[in-house]
């Protein structure tokens, strides 16, 4: 069925109210993202910030455009009122904004990729020497559309929910903790992160599994199954569920596609790509010289810690183990992406090492992760993963990250540094060797 055409008169109405809307986010108090040091808004490249829904993408550019101290426009493609736009009616968009704004340089769409031939109006802006500032919820779509009409002209940001060091700072928590009673609340706030995890609405809300439950709902269902007409969606949401609360995993390809009812391991691939494209997967190559290996032996981690259990049916308990490596991978990641550095997961027949930082082909550290190492035979294994890990890249820079434990070690003129990870998150850059 035809789509009917939204006339400027309603186009200027809900313009309007998404005005009002943006400019009383002026008095709020907002979180400092260090992704906003990326977003270049007197570059001719369109910004495009990307990731999961409700991450805070919106946020990160309203103060970007804010510190710029210059008048802005504002689209929300994702407002209900705008469902059914049509291409040709970009230009009403344009005209009904300057209507409102008056004079503007800088413009900003949010969640554009909702409205198809997008590109190419994105691209006459840049080319009238507008300032273009652009959210999506999917990488893959938005990758494409930038790679056919805009190469060369977009810079891609990604962002994740709250790391901890975001969440303590929401929370009026110092970060860098000299007294006891400052340290007791460091302490304190990590063991409620790493349970609650960091989309930020979480700070504001009680009912934190029904809004996750929803969340994931709706990436599933408007992000996914709408955008890549998946024909069997049940099937492919009880696949999504059953990942998110088995994750960290090494997917069996084929077992998935029996358990679920997939004609072929194909299909199987294909829905994980979409699942990561939509942020609700991120995914770890297993660190080899061959390429088939990086490429076939992906590990899949949820995008936050949320994910893993605050839904309906989940059943997945709360598993302190594998939410600290998710936790720490997420960190590493995000300054990982300012440096251009990539993280591999280390495994072979005489253990496993969780992540390897790499900076091309040199291992830069490697960091094994464990809640509890009270138990011998649990620290002899995290170790040994190490050890392994150290034999086979020579690097000298090893890492132990657990709850609570402090040590330093020498094992046979090997040092090996044992950490607590809420202590470790926030002095990552200058423990990776980061600049400052």
């Amino acid at each position: 069925m035809k789509q009917a055409v939204i006339d400027k008169r309603n186009l200027e109405l809900i313009l309007s109210d998404q005005k009002a809307e943006i400019e009383s986010r002026k008095s709020e108090r907002l979180c400092y993202r260090q992704e906003e040091q990326l977003v270049d808004l007197n570059s001719p490249q369109a910004q495009v910030v990307i990731g999961v829904r409700r991450c805070g993408k919106s946020t990160l550019c309203f103060q970007a455009l804010q510190h710029m101290n210059e008048v802005f426009a504002y689209v929300d493609f994702d407002d209900e009122r705008l469902v059914g736009l049509q291409t040709n009616q970009l230009n009403d968009i344009l005209e009904v904004l300057y209507k409102i704004y008056g004079d503007f340089h800088y413009i900003f769409f949010d969640e554009i990729q909702n409205v198809e031939g997008w590109p190419l109006f994105v691209n006459r802006l840049l080319r009238t020497k507008l300032h273009v500032v652009l959210t999506g919820s999917n990488a893959k779509l938005l990758s494409n559309d930038l790679a056919t009409h805009l190469t060369g002209r977009s810079s891609e940001i990604p962002l994740f929910p709250f790391s901890f060091e975001e969440y303590c700072q929401i929370k009026d928590v110092t970060t860098q903790a000299l007294t006891t009673k400052e340290i007791a609340l460091c302490r304190t706030s990590f063991d409620q992160y790493m349970r609650q995890g960091g989309f930020p609405e979480l700070l504001l809300i009680k009912n934190h599994r029904q809004y996750i439950s929803n969340l994931v709902s709706n990436v599933l269902k408007r992000d996914i199954e709408q955008r890549y007409n998946i024909s069997y969606p049940a099937n492919f949401e009880n696949m999504a569920n059953h990942l998110l609360n088995i994750s960290p995993v090494v997917p069996a390809i084929s077992e998935l596609a029996e358990t679920f009812g997939f004609k072929s391991t194909h299909t199987v691939r294909n829905y994980i790509d979409h699942l990561k494209q939509a942020y609700l997967l991120v995914g770890v190559k297993k660190f080899s010289a061959k390429s088939r290996t990086r490429i076939t032996q992906e590990k899949l981690y949820a995008i936050d810690v949320a994910m893993m259990n605050k839904r309906e049916n989940a059943f997945a308990g709360e598993n302190l183990g594998w939410r600290l490596e998710t936790i720490v991978l997420l960190h590493l990641i995000r300054h990982c992406h300012f440096e251009e550095r990539d993280v591999y997961y280390l495994k072979d027949r005489s253990g496993e090492c969780d992540f390897v930082v790499c900076d091309g082909n040199k291992v830069l550290q490697c960091i094994q992760v464990s809640y509890d190492i009270s138990n011998e035979k649990t620290r002899k294994r995290e170790i040994n993963g190490l050890l392994m890990a150290h034999r086979q890249t020579k690097c000298n820079n090893l890492l132990l990250l657990t709850d609570h434990e402090h040590e330093e070690m020498d094992i046979n003129g090997v040092p090996v540094t044992i950490q607590p990870v809420y202590e470790w998150a926030c002095n990552l850059q200058r423990r990776l060797g980061y600049k400052a």
